[in-house]
């Protein structure tokens, strides 16, 4: 099965397919799937002629093969993104989904190195794409290949691209029976331990088994799917638009999550299945309350990394269901919920999927729990989630290695957890120098390096540490002279520092631990945390405005974490084990 064949499925399909949550502007709000489909075609007609106009290049590892066209948006939840994707499905071509947050000489390299040949973006976003074409220009001006550098900017809401667009009005569906269930459809971007984000290979069949799968459990066609979070992010892409598709049920865009709109607009559109990743809930949950909340039609709300407390609250209050699964942009490795299992669990670890210790390739032993569920051998039990049988639905990484994540046939997730004596598996976080904010993935050396100016700062380490809803927060050791207003300003002045960069707590140490050989031990630093007699520096709210953390601000985090039933994840450690490591 690819995308392809599930549109042109849809190809006559006069139910509602998609409808805009937000739609600003004279167009219209909603299509039928026989609509979305033809606008599909009129986008895959486009790319077929640019592809045959000779604006693509060799296969990386093919020479003598030409490959796909690669087209590049930077693009909010709009439906010209799904048209796009669409597009691309049936046209052979590749989306190269750009992060919207990142700074123009960031994405510039992101770009290069997935080989878009054009870029859309929307108005909002143009002078970003702009920003990208400059920075490549001077990149290939410097290097001599300036002729073969271009980069062509589309403005999706100009008339330009609609009059590029026209001339393919009438376009046919395209013959797909030679597009492979393991051709390319999309490159996706991670981060990895390196810092530099990579472009996962997204082929057709990484979109159609999770979507055929979440259709099959969770969906009918009659359903109404609402999709807040980012489709430039997998997550969206996977289990929200592919279940719609799969499922033929209505995909609600909304451009950007909001958590004070989210109710209003699973009522006003009827939506049924809610996507959502990581803090999203907690944000839901923080809005006032009204008597009347469990009056909506919402059944399901699926997703991933909500803590067991939100979970509960967010289906007690919506009156829904709360399906937290774990997966990745890499989808190597996928756990299943398990209605039976222990609180906070993920599910049961599928056959082949073990926790091992990445130091000695061994299986570490079954966590033991206390009553309240504590894990009393977090030493021995937490170990890196591991594929043992091979890639799962993990493709690879585009014209890149992965020998960090591919060893001995193996996949290593670079995610900590510990599994119990029924195998049922809980999640810790990821490896420390892979951090995941907010549902944004990125790596530490990426920060460290945003960071290396900053005044008085002589040496540092970014590392992550639990936030007391889900993921991680940014903490930083440093060694220097550390000024607080001085450091803020230097943050506001950073254009490339991600607001999720911006470190929650910074801790102000003589000297950072160390191996023999000189690396810095951070693992050290996170199991120790805030919870230091080091002065530590926090900025308790959106700002980057730091105060001192007081004796009374740490009882109150792990009264915090406590109740929202995360305590386990503070190591319990502490002074008298730092006093113990120095």
């Amino acid at each position: 099965m690819t995308v392809a064949a599930q549109l042109l499925a849809r190809a006559a399909d006069d139910c509602p397919g998609l409808e805009c949550a937000d739609a600003a502007g004279a167009g219209p709000g909603m299509w039928t799937w026989r609509e979305v489909v033809r606008e599909c075609a009129v986008r895959a007609g486009w790319m077929s002629s640019a592809a045959a106009a000779g604006r693509v290049g060799h296969e990386p590892h093919e020479p003598s093969r030409t490959r796909p066209l690669h087209v590049g948006v930077l693009l909010d939840n709009v439906p010209e993104l799904v048209f796009l994707l669409g597009g691309a499905a049936l046209s052979g071509s590749v989306i190269v989904a750009l992060n919207t947050t990142r700074s123009a000489a960031e994405l510039a390299g992101d770009a290069a190195r997935a080989d878009c040949d054009l870029l859309v973006a929307e108005a909002r976003h143009l002078a970003l794409a702009e920003g990208v074409r400059d920075h490549r220009r001077e990149a290939a001006a410097g290097d001599g290949t300036a002729e073969a550098s271009g980069v062509t900017v589309l403005d999706a809401d100009g008339a330009a691209y609609r009059e590029r667009l026209a001339a393919h009005a009438d376009a046919p569906l395209p013959d797909v029976r030679a597009i492979a269930d393991d051709s390319l459809l999309m490159l996706i971007f991670t981060s990895g331990t390196s810092g530099r984000p990579r472009a996962v290979r997204v082929t057709h069949r990484k979109v159609t088994v999770p979507g055929e799968n979440l259709a099959g459990r969770l969906l009918g066609r009659h359903d109404a799917v609402y999709c807040p979070m980012p489709l430039f992010h997998s997550g969206a892409v996977m289990a929200a638009y592919a279940p719609a598709l799969a499922a033929g049920a209505r995909l609600v865009l909304r451009r950007r999550f909001s958590a004070s709109s989210l109710l209003s607009d699973v009522r006003q559109y009827g939506c049924t299945y809610v996507h959502y990743v990581g803090k999203a809930l907690s944000y839901v949950l923080g809005t006032p309350e009204s008597a009347d909340d469990s009056d909506n039609p919402l059944r399901v709300a699926f997703g991933n990394e909500a803590a067991p407390l939100e979970q509960k609250a967010f289906a007690e209050r919506f009156g829904c269901v709360v399906v937290d699964a774990y997966g990745s942009t890499e989808t190597a490795i996928s756990v299943s919920p398990d209605p039976s299992g222990p609180p906070g669990a993920l599910g049961r670890l599928p056959e082949g999927v073990k926790v091992l210790d990445p130091s000695t390739g061994a299986e570490c032993p079954p966590a033991r729990l206390d009553e309240a569920g504590r894990l009393l051998n977090a030493d021995e039990a937490v170990g890196e989630l591991v594929n043992t049988r091979g890639l799962g639905l993990f493709d690879g990484y585009y014209n890149e290695d992965a020998p960090d994540r591919l060893r001995d046939g193996m996949f290593w997730s670079g995610d900590l957890a510990y599994a119990d004596a029924n195998g049922h598996v809980f999640f810790v976080g990821r490896s420390l120098d892979r951090l995941r904010v907010d549902g944004e993935n990125f790596g530490s050396v990426q920060v460290e390096r945003a960071l290396a100016t900053a005044p008085g700062v002589r040496r540092l380490a970014v590392y992550g540490v639990p936030d007391v809803a889900s993921g991680d927060q940014v903490m930083a050791a440093v060694v220097g002279d550390f000024d607080p207003e001085d450091f803020t300003k230097y943050l506001r002045d950073r254009t490339d520092l991600s607001p999720k960069w911006v470190p929650r707590y910074v801790r102000v140490t003589a000297e950072l631990p160390t191996t023999a050989s000189s690396k810095v031990l951070k693992r050290r630093l996170a199991e120790i945390g805030w919870r230091t007699s080091d002065p530590v520096w926090w900025r308790p709210g959106r700002e980057p405005v730091y105060r001192r953390m007081t004796a009374g601000d740490a009882a109150r985090l792990c009264e915090e974490f406590d109740r929202r039933g995360r305590l386990h994840l503070l190591a319990d450690r502490g002074d008298a084990q730092e006093e113990a490591d120095r």
